[in-house]
């Protein structure tokens, strides 16, 4: 029997998971790390909590699932994009990676946009300056840290970090290398252009490959730690958006995913380049060799339901351990009793600013239409609908780019509430569908390093080979009409208080004494 691995490096936790070659997991493990918020609008980990995580689900899952390592024919890698890892010439970590969801770097999204003029910008990287992409804050140690930037000898990405533990190889791949801002994402390369203006050497940069192309094989240190086979390939792998995108099956036009992790992502596959000139949305290179992607993302999704859990679910926590019973399923419950539009209270999901379609950092977390009336269901209900709301944003983006929308399939842990899987079918007003394995990123990776072993010929059979729908759920048409109702207020809400962001954020700054 041959198995393959899939490593997944999320922002919350690591997850490792065993498949065989027909897609059914052997074994998985998870392990969790904290999120470091210095100030307010910050986000950082520690690299080395992400490596200790990968050692230690490698070695779980090995245990659990009795499997030789032999048996291992490839490792896949995947993880949260955009995150920044500086390494110094002894290849030790310079400063604790800067992560996707951190919002310091306007100033310098502003000073790239200056220095290579916005649309030469768009045309080279397919996307505008925004505070999530790794350029922008390469730029923000460059102006704030020059003791750090000074020592840097390369830049890595936070799954190829883990790709040097494992192998020694400093490489990433195409897909996620689009998010760094400095990849010329038509032509699928390090921007030259881009590299030289904002004066960043070339050779601090990775190796970049396609996402099925065998980038290096487990180190003889890696394997002692690990326990894993020395010399077993790990291909170069994809950001987690394209590699969840394998995972769903998104390898072919008219499939659209609907990802609510920590981050919500609206993902549709594409034969050709397409950008929105306004840059509300990401394209990106595919994981499938000579495709792209478009993207739309909300920042915090699930992350707007843990937010809710973590400072107001204490009751659900403390069921949920008596019971043995996830606390989000408790939540989902009581959110099922609460009606579709929750009697008016609308939630705005911009925790951690906001990516599509306001690509303002600035943007704050709202609960508008708060009566006396509106009781704990209602206010979870609600975020959910909020989050819902945020990826139809998205969805309306991409429909006005001409692509083609037939189904729309659900992943991530939102996905697998099927209370939330409804709502999107009733907000978008499209059919949501579920398949075989909701292991996302993990088994998309997993998939890819099966092309990469020879196991699959191309990642269209592997997916076949693999995936299957097992649920579909049709837009209610009575839900639908009341949230076309709430929708148009939803959207005016931004516009209406947009202003008052930036000023809170100055109050805070000049309060602070912090550069917001």
């Amino acid at each position: 029997m041959e198995y393959l691995m899939g490593i997944d490096v999320g922002t919350s936790s690591t997850k490792t998971v065993l498949f065989d070659t027909r897609g059914n997991i052997v074994a998985s493990a998870l392990e969790a790390y904290p999120l470091y918020q210095p100030h307010i609008g910050w986000a950082e980990q520690d690299p080395d909590d992400w490596w200790q995580a990968t050692v230690h689900t490698i070695q779980e899952v090995l245990a659990k699932s009795s499997v030789n390592s032999h048996q291992i024919k490839s490792i896949g890698l995947t993880g949260q994009m955009h995150g920044m890892v500086l390494l110094d010439k002894g290849h030790n970590v310079l400063r604790p990676a800067i992560i996707w969801c951190d919002q310091r770097t306007q100033k310098e999204c502003e000073e790239i946009t200056e220095k290579v003029g916005k649309e030469q910008l768009i045309q080279i990287t397919a996307n505008p300056a925004l505070t999530g992409f790794t350029a922008s804050k390469v730029m923000w140690v460059k102006n704030n840290q020059p003791h750090i930037f000074d020592r840097i000898d390369k830049i890595l990405l936070p799954k190829d970090y883990i790709r040097f533990k494992l192998t020694g190889e400093c490489a990433t791949d195409v897909s996620d290398a689009s998010g760094t801002q400095f990849l010329d994402v038509s032509n699928r390369k390090w921007s030259d252009k881009i590299l030289e203006i904002l004066e960043i050497p070339k050779e601090w940069m990775p190796v970049v490959y396609e996402s099925p192309v065998i980038s290096g094989e487990i180190s003889h240190r890696a394997a002692q730690i690990t326990g894993l086979k020395m010399d077993t390939p790990v291909v170069a792998g994809g950001g987690d958006q394209a590699a969840g995108a394998v995972g769903n099956g998104v390898v072919k036009s008219g499939i659209i995913s609907s990802t609510i992790g920590t981050s919500g992502v609206i993902f549709a596959h594409m034969d050709k380049v397409s950008i929105d000139p306004q840059g509300r949305v990401h394209t990106f290179c595919h994981a499938i060799p000579g495709s792209w992607h478009v993207m739309g993302v909300t920042q915090s999704a699930g992350l707007s339901l843990k937010w809710m859990r973590d400072n107001f679910g204490w009751a659900e926590r403390e069921l949920a351990s008596f019971i043995d019973l996830d606390s989000y399923t408790l939540m989902d419950m009581e959110a099922k009793q609460a009606e579709p539009g929750c009697q008016g209270l609308i939630y705005l999901p911009y925790l951690m600013g906001e990516r599509t379609p306001h690509l303002d950092p600035y943007a704050r977390g709202v609960f508008f239409g708060l009566t006396a009336k509106h009781n704990r269901s209602h206010m979870i209900r609600a975020v959910m609908e909020g989050v819902t709301y945020s990826l139809r944003d998205c969805l309306e983006i991409i429909r006005e780019m001409d692509v083609p929308i037939q189904d729309v399939r659900a992943s991530g842990g939102g996905g697998k509430s099927m209370l939330w899987r409804q709502m999107q079918a009733d907000i978008f007003k499209v059919p949501i569908s579920r398949i075989n394995t909701n292991a996302g990123p993990a088994f998309g990776t997993a998939l890819l390093a099966g092309v990469g072993s020879g196991i699959y010929k191309n990642v269209n059979e592997a997916c076949t080979a693999t995936i299957k729908e097992v649920e579909r759920l049709k837009p209610i048409e009575n839900n639908s009409h009341v949230y076309d109702k709430y929708y148009p207020v939803y959207r005016q809400l931004y516009k209406a208080l947009s202003h008052n962001f930036k000023e809170i954020a100055l109050i805070q700054e000049e309060l602070s004494g912090i550069e917001v």
